[in-house]
């Protein structure tokens, strides 16, 4: 018993421990100082299937942007919805918008990535934006995003945009990507290295340049994938270009699903590009379960046996397994429900990955926004 406690605190001790090094330095863009004598201009790039719901905000929230000139250009990927109309009546009352009809995606392409390549085939400025249509930006994300970028010498700059939640597993999973990210890459090597296998990002929010981009292959290069928040840093940096992911808290907002079942869904559609493998799924599932879950399991066997001195190093072990969770919740304003039920979340987290293996094993793929 006392073996498997001091396993459990040694397993649950690495995430927490790295999740505290990253942290410090996984810091939102500072704020900058207009000038009038160099603004940033911007093509911001929106794909957009069947997105009536929030299309009209995020393209309003681009607009708003200060300090920088900007084109919002949207591309409607054969809507069903009212997604084309709004945007359309939105061109008409301002001209820095545009919607474009997107092209059915040819054989082998995802439908999210042939959208981005047309986008950025029509960007009219240098610096460019790939947003996902529920993402609202801030007033001064965008020059603060570029400003990042160009001091930095960043090839390819994401930010996490903090993630609004509803139901109950929205709050449970969808801050597992900030656990995940802060908690098992180390982000010291990330910056000093152009390693693709230390590739990350977040998908809804990516600003490049259009030369950077080329270099990269554009999306071209990631045509299958539905997983462009690992797969295009992949491709930069295989280019031998430089990525960089920094906070987004304070610079978007986005709520990715709005139900239980949009979140079971959307982990399952691409979790076969980046846990589920079977060289990662057996690792990681000891990894997770056994620094989130094993602790609280021992510590009950230990309770019930009698054996203090497990007990206490269980319960150590329970208290750093729930750390970044719990700094998390402070950091990035997440709710509370998912460090109270962080070992049940990473226990569905770690069932789904599983899940999505078998199904790939299988040959089957989740359908997302009707297309395979």
């Amino acid at each position: 018993m006392i073996a498997l406690a001091v396993t459990a605190l040694l397993i649950a001790a690495l995430p927490a421990m790295l999740f505290l090094a990253n942290v410090r330095v996984f810091l939102p863009p500072p704020p900058t100082v207009e000038s009038s004598s160099h603004r940033p201009s911007i093509s911001v790039l929106i794909p957009a299937r069947n997105e009536a719901a929030g299309i009209r905000a995020s393209v309003s929230a681009v607009l708003a942007s200060e300090g920088c000139d900007v084109e919002v250009v949207v591309l409607d990927d054969q809507s069903s919805d009212t997604t084309r109309s709004i945007v359309t009546a939105m061109a008409a009352m301002d001209s820095r918008v545009r919607c474009i009809d997107g092209a059915p995606p040819p054989t082998l392409w995802n439908g999210k990535q042939y959208a981005c390549y047309q986008l950025a085939s029509v960007a009219v400025h240098p610096v460019i934006v790939f947003l996902d249509a529920d993402v609202r930006l801030a007033t001064d994300a965008l020059t603060r995003l570029a400003s990042y970028r160009a001091a930095h010498q960043v090839d390819l700059l994401s930010a996490f945009p903090h993630q609004e939640t509803g139901t109950w597993l929205e709050k449970w999973l969808i801050p597992m990507m900030h656990y995940l990210l802060l908690g098992y890459l180390p982000f010291a090597r990330m910056r000093s290295t152009r390693d693709p296998s230390l590739a990350a990002g977040c998908g809804q929010l990516f600003l490049t340049t259009s030369g950077a981009y080329r270099l990269a292959g554009t999306h071209e290069s990631i045509a299958g994938s539905r997983h462009d928040g690992i797969k295009l840093p992949r491709a930069y940096r295989a280019a031998g270009l430089v990525t960089d992911v920094v906070d987004g808290t304070a610079l978007a907002e986005c709520r990715m699903y709005t139900s239980a079942g949009q979140v079971v869904r959307g982990l399952l559609k691409n979790a076969n590009e980046g846990i589920a493998q079977p060289r990662l799924i057996g690792l990681f599932t000891v990894l997770l379960i056994g620094g989130s879950v094993l602790p609280i399991l021992v510590l009950i066997a230990a309770i019930l046996l009698g054996q203090p001195l497990a007990a206490i190093v269980a319960a150590a072990g329970v208290i750093l397994g729930h750390l970044p969770r719990g700094l998390a919740a402070i950091r990035f304003r997440q709710p509370l429900a998912g460090v109270i039920f962080h070992s049940l979340a990473v226990t569905v987290f770690v069932m789904l990955q599983w899940v999505s293996l078998t199904l790939n094993l299988l040959g089957q793929q989740i359908a997302w926004r009707g297309r395979k």
